[in-house]
């Protein structure tokens, strides 16, 4: 079986018993803090069911382009397919099934690209196809597990991506999306009860450009409400 089946396959499993409270709460924090336009063309990568698509489509005019949402996990989709259902959001959201890497649209197509607990499946391969598909200006806007907080075991530690260590601080994570060719990042800490996750916004350069991390954006992000 191909790492890609094989992660298919375990997202499968977990797709019934996901942890939707614990994604909804990154996907409530994420977007409030990145805060894009509600017609900006947007994608939630890697999805699984689809958190942040379904708040960015909370807000979506019937004239905005839909949130394009793409997992590999066929459960996973059909999951959030209901969930947009019950949520009254199904237009606003372009569901795909397949590999995130790379996203199924043209080079410099996308404004935002939202990539909520992922990154670490994913490989640096995505942020070089982040950068493809962003417009100059565009944002990359990505959740890690901080590294002090997350112990992974089983089948999930064995598909880590061997090439983007979790970071152990928001330093860190701005390090990682200034190696990844991203510039201006920001990078913030949330606290998820016993957990930590940091939070890294960045912007895709209009051109070759020397990566410049931000000095502040380290603190840790009050619990968010509501």
């Amino acid at each position: 079986m191909t790492r890609t089946a094989t992660l298919a396959a375990n997202f499968d499993e977990l797709a019934d018993g996901y942890d939707h409270e614990r994604h909804e709460e990154i996907a409530r924090a994420v977007v409030a803090w990145v805060a894009p336009s509600t017609t900006a063309a947007v994608a939630d990568v890697a999805c699984g069911a689809g958190a942040v698509a379904l708040h960015l489509a909370a807000n979506r005019p019937d004239t905005a382009r839909p949130v394009l949402a793409v997992d590999l996990s066929p459960r996973m989709i059909a999951v959030g397919r209901a969930r947009a259902a019950d949520l009254e959001v199904t237009s606003a959201i372009d569901w795909r099934v397949g590999d995130a890497v790379p996203l199924p649209v043209a080079d410099q197509a996308l404004d935002v690209v939202f990539c909520a607990s992922a990154l670490h499946f994913l490989g640096r391969r995505a942020l070089a196809d982040w950068r493809r598909v962003l417009r100059p200006g565009g944002r990359a806007v990505f959740t890690l597990p901080l590294a002090t907080h997350f112990s992974p075991s089983g089948p999930i530690a064995e598909l880590l991506a061997p090439d983007v260590p979790l970071p152990r601080s928001a330093r860190e994570a701005d390090e990682l999306a200034a190696a990844g060719g991203f510039t201006e990042p920001d990078s913030r800490v949330l606290p998820l009860g016993t957990r930590r996750v940091v939070m890294t916004s960045a912007t895709r350069p209009a051109g070759p450009s020397r990566p410049r991390i931000r000095r502040g954006g380290t603190g840790a992000l009050p619990r968010p409400v509501g």
